[in-house]
């Protein structure tokens, strides 16, 4: 699916994605990836949905999101609520969705200015 914003000037935007892939910026990433307004980490999860550690949530505290939206593919799967809770100790947001609900719920937030980050397994 292809997105369209008004204006991506001087920030990261999904773009578009499918299966196996995302686009931020028109640039195509086939592996799983963070996306910040202002920060793209390639790679973000060396692995599958199982990989998940509290470390790759706890590593996410570094970039100061108010929200992560977490991209679990092609379908909704919860991890463990225990490898997410330093987040939402420290009062980040944390939502569980499908990784193209992720995409269009990101794009809309980071457009209102929200600092928000979305950690996409592709």
């Amino acid at each position: 699916m292809k997105l369209h914003l008004t204006s991506t000037a001087g920030m990261y935007a999904i773009t578009g994605y499918g299966e196996g892939f995302v686009l931020v910026n028109g640039q195509r990433h086939e592996r799983n990836l963070l996306v910040l307004p202002d920060r793209l980490e390639p790679d973000w999860l060396l692995g599958s949905f199982e990989d998940l550690t509290s470390g790759h949530f706890e590593a996410l505290t570094l970039h100061g999101p108010d929200l992560v939206l977490l991209g679990t593919g092609g379908r909704q799967r919860f991890p463990q609520p225990g490898l997410y809770a330093g987040l939402m100790a420290r009062g980040i947001g944390v939502e569980i969705m499908d990784m193209g609900a992720a995409c269009r719920t990101y794009n809309f937030l980071s457009a209102e200015g929200r600092r928000v980050a979305a950690a996409l397994i592709v």
